[in-house]
């Protein structure tokens, strides 16, 4: 089954939600002004509060109707904690829905992918998954009769960047969305190549770890931050990267291939 460019949430960015409680909405009409246009909401109360869906949906809904974006330009992304339960195929159409972490056996998972999979396309673009390892993802794609569409994995030292799993997406044609890409990754921002990148373009250690884990491929980031100045920053700032790349592919190649050998590439 086709699916829609924007089912999947390409781009450097999508603006997450999480923590932001009764800010949500404002914080959404800031990030669509600043120019995001991916959104990324869980149903799970402990960071999210639990009518967060409603509060995404209304700052979407003012956008279209008084910022001048279409809703074709947005991508709506939703997690998905209590599988059947959070949501029940009734008023809102979603680009994306992922199931919030596998369940407690390849068999449940497989149940709640199944009900899920009776949603698309009539109220779903595309299934994905969050949480998830390798040998699971392998084995919900060889099952699954609508195939897992997105990942969302943290981006971290301890599962070694999932360099494989990120592999894997690579050939199914899977998007890798990363999160605490910032927060998990001190080392990183202190490395030579971010802080090398930094400095040649006059930008923050954080955009330049951004810029250099989006040039891995078939990445995109949540990015959370509650800061308007920053929003158009971080925006800014990977498009100048894009641009200096392109102008000087050797000097960006060098410094891909340091930050690869870093993270194990």
């Amino acid at each position: 089954m086709s699916r829609p460019a924007n089912a999947v949430g390409k781009g450097a960015f999508i603006y997450g939600t999480a923590w932001k409680g009764k800010r949500t909405t404002s914080l959404v009409l800031n990030a669509v002004a600043a120019g995001f246009r991916g959104f990324d909401v869980a149903a799970q109360p402990k960071h999210y509060r639990e009518d967060l869906e409603d509060l995404m949906g209304l700052a979407l809904r003012t956008a279209i109707r008084y910022q001048g974006v279409s809703r074709a330009e947005l991508f709506s992304s939703l997690r998905n904690f209590r599988p059947g339960e959070a949501f029940d195929g009734s008023d809102s159409y979603i680009d994306s829905l992922l199931l919030h972490s596998p369940l407690r056996t390849l068999d449940e998972t497989m149940l709640a992918w199944k009900k899920l999979e009776c949603f698309v396309p009539s109220k779903i673009s595309a299934l994905g998954i969050s949480n998830v390892t390798l040998p699971l993802l392998e084995a919900l794609y060889s099952q699954a009769t609508v195939k897992p569409a997105v990942v969302q994995n943290r981006f971290h030292a301890a599962t070694a960047y999932d360099v494989a799993l990120r592999r894997f997406c690579q050939q199914k044609e899977i998007r890798y969305q990363s999160f605490w890409t910032l927060t998990a990754n001190p080392g990183l921002l202190r490395s030579r190549p971010v802080q090398t990148l930094a400095a040649q373009l006059r930008i923050e250690p954080a955009v330049a770890l951004y810029g250099l884990v989006v040039g891995l491929g078939n990445i995109t980031i949540l990015n959370g931050t509650t800061n308007t100045v920053r929003m158009k920053k971080d925006l800014k700032g990977v498009k100048a990267i894009e641009k200096w790349a392109a102008a000087d592919p050797s000097k960006w190649e060098e410094l891909m291939s340091a930050f690869k050998k870093i993270i194990g590439e």
